[in-house]
């Protein structure tokens, strides 16, 4: 049975109608489609407390000869199935994770400290394996996050950056620039189970703190972010007014705005054996639909949050590709900003004029459908119901870390920022608490570098300040309970946050990055 066979039949195993399956079976091959049934029967008995362990093993042997040596045998109990595994996969440990600072030294010095431990080497990809291919060093978020992933990175190059980590910067740049010449498109992380997603699209805020020096390398990466953009933009051309094509969305006036979409309608490979539990809690709804959503929620980075929910706090319930995100389109605006910016620094009249227009056009969509004058806050468009949807978050903040607001429109956002969103602790994701990890009372890194960024563009200093020194007091008070740095906060009560899929990770590779530039802009706010 050849690997398109191998897929067909196991999206037969769940029902599922694939429209993308040309597509999805002329893609490298993700461990679901590989390893079929056993891949199946691992994930759906738990033989591993995390799905992502089975996802990241590498085989060693043959792919083929495994799967025919599972089914030469009939049936495995659970002991003799993972026997089966580890005899035949190398299969990750838990990775250590940064060992916490034991004398408490200052957050700027333990920060530095962890970068070597956080940098992988080169990859070379393995036969049947997930991981892909990367040429230059990279540094990872940490914890059961092994490999490079999009929109972390981010993140982690503004610290990198403010360490003086120049060539760590421009490797990952690199690696992000081979993906987009190998796959079109950046996916969600270096393996192949997230080849069929993005995330939120930050590539050309990090040519933006490249080196610019090299005309022929700057030149170059402009192409990869106009071929990303294309990624983005697919079918956008001749799409019916109220009609969508993966990623793009076409609205009643002809205004095109984007969605989080992911090319499959399977279980994400990490999170099996839990998309299927949520699926079937969804009874009344297609399960291919379900997974679908569940799979474009973990594109749009907020993997999960009641933004994504028709009823605001059921996981099954999830309706992300019926969505216009404002962080979305903000930071497609911020690549056709660049773009532009860029064709007009190397000498390409026609492009910068072309992109030029296309950001002045998503400004204006933005303007008509995600812009609430009356809250003073951008809100996600339900594209299919045609209305906003009150779900006030810190995606509000987006436009004006692109520079989409205006200066009344900033203010507002100021405002209602000020009394909606700012905690204790620091910026709140949400204003609601589901159990979802991107949801009140949990705060993150990226976002806070967001606000603190937008704002500080339009003036509003003294709000940026605040939100700034509350993220870094409740990261230092931390940091000297426990020596770690997080992958996120609770900014309510100044502590570590929860929820989620998976245990809270340390590490951590935004969170580092975000609280180094905060600490260079507020250095009175706490001992560094």
């Amino acid at each position: 049975m050849n690997r398109r066979h191998v897929l067909i039949a196991s999206i037969a195993w769940l029902g599922l109608a694939s429209p993308a399956l040309a597509q999805i079976a002329n893609a490298v091959p993700s461990p679901a489609d590989t390893y079929a049934e056993l891949f199946h029967q691992v994930q759906m008995r738990k033989l591993f407390p995390d799905g992502k362990t089975f996802v990241d093993a590498a085989p060693k042997r043959p792919p083929a000869q495994i799967l025919a040596a599972y089914r030469a045998r009939a049936t495995f109990t659970d002991a003799e199935l993972k026997r089966f595994v580890r005899a035949n996969f190398d299969v990750p440990e838990s990775a250590p994770a940064p060992p916490p600072s034991k004398d408490r030294t200052t957050l700027k010095a333990h920060i530095a400290a962890l970068w070597p431990v956080l940098t992988r080497p080169p990859v070379t990809a393995v036969e049947g394996g997930s991981a892909l291919p990367l040429d230059k060093p990279f540094v990872v978020p940490g914890g059961r996050f092994r490999e490079m992933y999009y929109w972390d990175s981010y993140f982690t190059m503004l610290g990198l950056a403010a360490d003086g980590q120049h060539e760590a910067v421009e490797n990952m740049v690199d690696d992000f620039g081979g993906l987009v010449d190998r796959y079109g498109h950046i996916p969600n992380g270096t393996r192949s189970y997230y080849l069929s997603r993005s995330q939120p699209p930050f590539y050309f805020a990090m040519v933006g703190i490249a080196d610019k020096t090299d005309k022929a390398r700057f030149k170059a990466r402009v192409d990869l972010m106009r071929r990303e953009h294309a990624f983005w933009m697919d079918g956008e051309k001749g799409l019916a007014p109220g009609a969508a094509h993966r990623r793009v969305v076409a609205l009643p006036d002809g205004a095109i705005l984007n969605r989080y979409a992911d090319d499959r309608t399977t279980p994400r490979d990490e999170s099996y054996r839990e998309d299927v539990l949520t699926a079937r809690e969804a009874a009344n709804r297609p399960a291919g639909e379900v997974f679908r959503d569940l799979r474009s929620g973990a594109e749009s980075g907020w993997d999960y949050s009641s933004r994504w929910m028709a009823d605001g706090k059921s996981l099954k319930t999830i309706q992300t590709t019926s969505i216009l995100p404002v962080d979305l389109n903000s930071l497609l605006y911020g690549l056709e900003t660049a773009i532009a910016e860029g064709c007009g620094a190397v000498s390409d009249p026609a492009c910068a004029d072309e992109f030029t227009g296309r950001a002045k056009a998503r400004r204006a969509a933005m303007d008509a459908y995600l812009w609430d004058a009356p809250r003073g806050l951008y809100l996600d468009y339900q594209w299919r119901d045609r209305a906003r949807l009150d779900h006030p978050s810190a995606a509000t903040l987006y436009p004006l870390f692109v520079g989409a607001a205006s200066p009344d429109q900033a203010k507002a956002v100021a405002a209602q920022t000020r009394a909606l969103l700012l905690a204790p602790g620091g910026l709140r994701t949400t204003t609601v608490t589901t159990g979802q990890q991107w949801d009140t009372p949990n705060g993150w890194a990226p976002l806070q570098w967001v606000a603190v960024s937008g704002l500080r563009r339009y003036g509003e200093d003294a709000l940026a300040q605040d939100i700034g020194e509350r993220w870094l007091k409740t990261v230092a008070r931390e940091y000297q309970a426990s020596g770690k740095m997080l992958e996120k906060y609770d900014v309510e009560e100044a502590k570590a946050g929860g929820g989620g899929e998976y245990p809270l990770q340390d590490g951590f590779g935004w969170t580092n990055g975000v609280t180094r530039v905060l600490l260079e802009m507020y250095p009175a706010a706490i001992s560094q």
